[in-house]
């Protein structure tokens, strides 16, 4: 008899999970022991609430033990099976953060992972390697383009990276009834998943349904697949989520595990119930007294009506002198908005030192734009807005990022630019790069920047010096030609003058080293950047790598090179054989050129054009006297990596523009 006791106690309580056999169930969280971190916890009512209302963080709940996944003969991985209800519950019906995933990988924790759409599993650099060891299925709530999702609504399966092997929309095809049901996964209501894995067919299978439906006997998802070669002999299983810019709660209500079989049955009976938002009471006034309220509604409307009109008649927006004269196209904030889809975290596509940049579609045009969001933390935003809008807004040239207009609306700084779909130079040169651009591409992005910066010299009724050229600002059209673009440091002044800047600003690793010494920019100081980028493009090296013993400065690098008689062992070993070895030579040479210390020995910005395209021949390297002394780094104690000061107010392109920059915080808008 009380053998009869406990057995019945041990099967109404959550099974006791074994290391052996990986078998577990939990009817609800209230006892769980689980391994939580990050914004995961339980509720008071046995709920795992994966994510709360913190933007931007990452969360996990795991199973505390490693389990045995592997045969120890044949390396082969165990058949298993998983079960769970979950239910994701959106503050607004229509919008969601990132959604969840489970997963099963070699560790509990996973340094440097990501919020939003990585769900703090991946990050930038290690997302698709294959030494992550991570086996996952996304429930995913947002369409994310840069990974080849299917829409905003699915399920995939994903192997060391967010790229699905297979995926599918959210539904089921209930048995004995034809026709496949579509699933809303941030509906609110609750859904149980079927995870199988047959180790002897290699099969994985993924099956979705409302949580009152049986199991379907045709799975959503079944992917061929061994994960032999993905799992190490133990792994931890459990629950990955992250938020996003929209504040969207993940629920487990309950989860059932098993290696070597079946997944126990949840008994839903028992399942913890999920929160529901309170429902207004219709209130007595409501019932008894509508005329009234209708009137008094009514009454309301039409004298708010009419101070809205004086208000804004009072408050018309005023357009400012600087802004007939320089100004572009003047966007509404409301076409932006809808462009970007509300500046959402999926549509960001990079983040700045003074701003983040979204891409977007126009809702007339359909015209697909780029839109920088000046920071508000910057204390540079203002000089750095007027300073792009007066030096970029009247440029045109093939090689220049096209500003196609401004927007401001209070506080708020936004500049429109042409869409650049293949983003970056940087992306391609370093961090182990999905996509290497072989040399003609690279070459052909070299011409093209040096273009751009000759017409900035000289080319433009005054001279604009860029003061912040590197790869990561230099963009790449559709058919991978260079842009030169981010003016946000950019100054003017009229050809014959000498330039008034004073405050060093740029890049470490790019500045000239007169630029320490006097702070001022000149074209040659550009020259010196662009010399910095030569050689970068061509060894695929940054000009500075941060090493243990001592920093690897590139110039030095390329010179030691050419002074051994082999400068072609500089460059980049990703281009292979691939290359015309004439023209590596002509611009590891004339990145030398442009790195010279003294600025007068430097070329010009047309004779660089000349020299590219042939119509100027390179002269060698030891005629014209290049040494190493002669190749001065800018590299000073007391300066950071990313030289950012405030120009002074004396820089002549802003101090013209200082008596609007109180009416530009607070007028548009």
């Amino acid at each position: 008899m009380l053998f009869v006791i406990v057995l019945a106690v041990s099967l109404l309580a959550n099974t006791a999970p074994t290391h052996e056999t990986g078998d577990f169930t939990y009817n609800g969280f209230r006892s769980a022991n689980l391994s939580l971190d990050g914004l995961a916890a339980l509720s008071s009512h046995g709920l795992l609430k994966l994510t709360n209302g913190t933007k931007q963080k990452v969360s996990h709940a795991f199973y505390p033990d490693p389990i045995t996944f592997k045969n120890s003969s044949d390396g082969a991985v165990h058949s298993f099976s998983t079960t769970f209800v979950f239910a994701i519950i959106p503050e607004n019906s229509a919008l969601a953060s990132p959604g969840f995933t489970f997963v099963i990988a070699p560790r509990r924790e996973f340094p440097g992972a990501r919020p939003s759409y990585y769900f703090g599993l991946f990050n930038e650099k290690n997302d698709g390697n294959s030494s992550n060891h991570i086996f996952a299925v996304e429930f995913d709530t947002i369409e994310n383009s840069e990974v080849g999702d299917i829409n905003d609504n699915h399920v995939g399966i994903d192997v060391n990276g967010l790229v699905s092997k297979k995926s599918s929309p959210a539904g089921y095809t209930e048995n004995h009834i034809q026709g496949f049901r579509n699933l809303s996964l941030i509906s609110g209501k609750a859904m149980q998943v079927w995870v199988d894995y047959d180790g002897v067919q290699k099969q994985i299978r993924v099956t979705l349904a409302p949580v009152k439906v049986d199991k379907p006997d045709t799975p959503l998802l079944s992917l061929p697949f061994n994960l032999s070669p993905i799992f190490k002999e133990t792994m931890y299983v459990g629950f990955s989520s992250s938020t996003g810019a929209i504040l969207t709660p993940h629920y487990i209500l309950g989860w059932s595990f098993k290696v070597n079989g079946q997944a126990h049955r949840l008994d839903l009976s028992r399942l913890p119930r999920l929160p529901h938002k309170k429902k207004k009471q219709k209130s007595i006034l409501l019932t008894t007294g509508l005329p009234f309220i209708c009137l008094f509604f009514l009454s309301t409307l039409v004298f708010a009506m009419a101070y809205a009109i004086r208000k804004r008649r009072k408050f018309a927006e005023v357009l400012e002198d600087w802004e007939r004269d320089y100004g572009p196209h003047r966007f509404k904030y409301k076409d932006l908005y809808v462009a970007t889809k509300g500046f959402r975290d999926q549509e960001l596509l990079g983040t700045g030192g003074f701003g983040r940049v979204y891409r977007g579609i126009l809702p007339t045009s359909k015209i697909k734009i780029a839109v920088k969001r000046v920071s508000h933390e910057s204390r540079q935003g203002m000089k750095q807005f007027i300073a792009e809008i007066i030096s970029i807004g009247r440029l045109r040239h093939r090689n220049i990022v096209t500003l196609l207009g401004y927007c401001r609306r209070k506080g708020e700084l936004l500049l429109v630019y042409d869409y650049m779909p293949n983003g970056s130079l940087d992306r391609y040169l370093h961090n182990q790069p999905k996509v290497t651009l072989n040399w003609s591409q690279r070459f052909r992005v070299i011409k093209g920047v040096a273009n751009g910066l000759s017409y900035l010299h000289e080319g433009w009724e005054q001279v604009v010096i860029h003061r912040d050229i590197k790869a990561s600002n230099i963009l790449l059209d559709s058919e991978l030609n260079g842009r030169l673009g981010d003016f946000g440091l950019a100054r003017l002044y009229d050809h014959g003058a000498n330039p008034q800047t004073t405050h060093l600003v740029g890049t470490l690793g790019y500045l000239a080293p007169e630029n320490t010494r006097t702070a001022r920019a000149t074209t040659s100081t550009d020259v010196f950047a662009f010399g910095a980028f030569l050689l970068e493009v061509a060894c695929g090296r940054r000009p500075i790598e941060a090493r243990e013993e001592e920093d690897m400065i590139l110039v030095d690098w390329v010179f030691s090179c050419w002074d051994k008689s082999d400068i072609l062992e500089a460059r980049d070993p990703n281009l292979g054989m691939d290359f015309v070895a004439k023209e590596v030579e002509l611009v590891l040479q004339l990145g030398l050129l442009c790195s010279q210390s003294q600025p007068t020995a430097r070329p010009s910005m047309r004779q660089v054009v000349q020299y590219l395209e042939g119509d100027l021949t390179m002269q060698e390297l030891s005629s014209l006297g290049i040494s190493k002394s002669g190749l001065t780094f800018a590299n000073h104690e007391g300066f950071s990596k990313s030289i950012m000061s405030n120009p002074s107010s004396s820089d002549k392109a802003l101090s013209q523009m200082s008596s609007v920059a109180a009416s530009l915080l607070s007028g548009g808008r």
